[in-house]
């Protein structure tokens, strides 16, 4: 069974709707490790209700990004994992993880990339008055967002949603759609 690491950096929704799909027996992997950048995250609380290893860091305390990836890196490999899970982490991810772990970091995103790219995705979207908007299921890169996308999921919206109810919306999709592509991309196609 392939096993994963998740990164988180915060509430960790996506971090238990994959977890949820893992108990229902709708994922077929195993989550080895949760790996959080923000001390005092919830999602740590959630990976500690669930019994799954944590790495939690300040990347503060490591004199460069490559340091902490290369601790990442040393925690990876003690727990055998295959796939990288971004899920909410809200860093770029260096070269030392990128090349370590090519191809095996995915990512995803609150938008139908290549539109809106970066941090608050959905208020971008929303602002800009867009007609269909959605989530994106990418391969990491060097960029922020500009990795191959592995799968999308749109939302039509008819004008008078509040910001709030299109992110309600988003955040729904998410947690449906990452598992489903996780299976089928990751899983079924192996």
């Amino acid at each position: 069974m392939k096993k994963i690491a998740i990164f988180a950096s915060g509430t960790g929704s996506n971090f238990q709707a994959i977890i949820d799909a893992v108990k229902a027996g709708c994922l077929h992997m195993e989550v080895a490790l949760l790996v959080c950048d923000k001390p005092g995250a919830l999602v740590i609380d959630k990976a500690e209700n669930e019994k799954i290893k944590t790495f939690v860091f300040n990347p503060k305390e490591f004199e460069t990004k490559v340091s902490f990836e290369k601790e990442i890196i040393s925690r990876l490999q003690e727990n055998d994992v295959d796939l990288i899970v971004l899920a909410g982490y809200m860093r770029l991810i260096g070269t030392t993880l990128l090349n370590t772990y090519k191809n095996k970091i995915i990512n995803i995103h609150p938008s139908l990339l290549p539109s809106f790219p970066g941090k608050d995705a959905i208020g971008q979207a929303y602002r800009a008055g867009v007609k269909i908007t959605g989530v994106t299921i990418h391969y990491v890169d060097e960029g922020m967002d500009t990795g191959p996308i592995i799968a999308q999921r749109a939302l039509e919206l008819s004008g008078e949603e509040t910001l709030a109810e299109v992110g309600q919306q988003i955040h729904e999709i998410e947690h449906a759609f990452y598992p489903e592509v996780l299976q089928k991309y990751f899983v079924e196609k192996d």
